[in-house]
């Protein structure tokens, strides 16, 4: 489960009334180990800082294991395992995942996966109090969200494997590792504007650049020379959204992240940040950034921040 989940003492009327003070609602998710859509759910899914803040912002979300022994109680306050609350409901496919309103109604029963685009809309149609005005289906048709394109983008820029980080020997240039996604909709429009550009181009001709998946098992040498995973070596970095860019100095010390899509203009900045060694002297990004763009102003130069 993320970090980010309620720990939870099961008893369902105290975590209504603890979700409705916080003006969230409560959303329960039911699982099980080995369940492949479950980790699709928290792999693609909550790994996308958009769905992830909304889903924080607005619900608190605590976890059933459908075979699971906890004691679970009820809004009526009966008391059942976690097994035979999850028959008492009906649960027939994982992930399931039920929102309640402020008084334990259902305002929405998803069964099984949805996609992040569908996701969103699931978040939107339950956080903005829609069950009384309208189906989901009825939501979904006047409220309509693209679907990511569904691919692990390459670019010329990015070195083939192996993907050997090894620093212990200083290298020429410092290391700049994406780590990116097949179903990420930051993924689709950061290769499509900000890794576009002509200076984004340049200014990552500064860096050995690599791609990884965030929950990849290839092989990975980390900076430190010690074996691993593109998968597991995220977790020991704390990678937890895409697409993200750790840099690495030429000894393999982390000097910076960009985490979660950013605009051309920052990114951009990122990359100046840590190829020109700004970082070294400037410990504030966002002061280098403003000074920066101030000093593009000053030459003439256009500065868009949301371009």
């Amino acid at each position: 489960m993320p970090a980010w989940f309620k720990h939870s003492f099961l008893d369902l009327r105290d975590d209504l009334r603890e979700a409705a003070a916080a003006n969230r609602r409560l959303m329960v998710y039911f699982g099980q180990n080995g369940c492949p859509y479950c980790k699709r759910l928290m792999d693609v899914n909550f790994s996308q800082k958009d769905i992830v803040d909304k889903t924080r912002r607005n619900f608190d979300a605590i976890e059933i294991n459908i075979y699971g022994s906890r004691e679970v109680t009820w809004l009526d306050g009966s008391t059942r395992s976690e097994k035979d609350f999850a028959a008492l409901l009906k649960v027939q496919f994982t992930p399931t995942l039920l929102f309640l309103d402020e008084k334990g109604n259902i305002a929405l029963r998803v069964n099984g996966y949805y996609p992040p685009h569908r996701f969103m809309a699931a978040l939107d149609y339950v956080s903005q109090r829609n069950e009384h005005k309208l189906s989901f289906a009825e939501f979904q048709k006047s409220h309509p969200r693209e679907p990511d394109r569904g691919v692990f983008h390459d670019a010329p820029f990015f070195r083939a494997p192996p993907y050997d980080f090894d620093r212990r020997k200083p290298a020429a240039r410092p290391l700049a590792v994406f780590f990116e996604q097949q179903n990420c909709p930051g993924c689709d429009e950061l290769h499509a504007t900000a890794l576009k550009a002509d200076l984004t181009r340049r200014l990552l001709a500064r860096f050995d650049v690599y791609r990884l998946n965030l929950h990849g098992g290839e092989a990975v040498t980390a900076p430190n020379g010690a074996k691993t995973t593109a998968a597991q070596w995220a977790r020991e970095l704390n990678v937890l959204y895409v697409p993200s860019v750790v840099f690495f100095d030429a000894r393999g010390r982390e000097v910076f992240r960009v985490e979660a899509y950013v605009r051309t203009f920052h990114l951009q900045a990122a990359l100046d940040y840590v190829a020109s060694g700004a970082y070294r002297k400037e410990p504030s990004f966002q002061r280098f950034a403003q000074a920066r763009g101030e000093a593009i102003r000053a030459r003439g130069g256009h500065v868009d921040l949301m371009q």
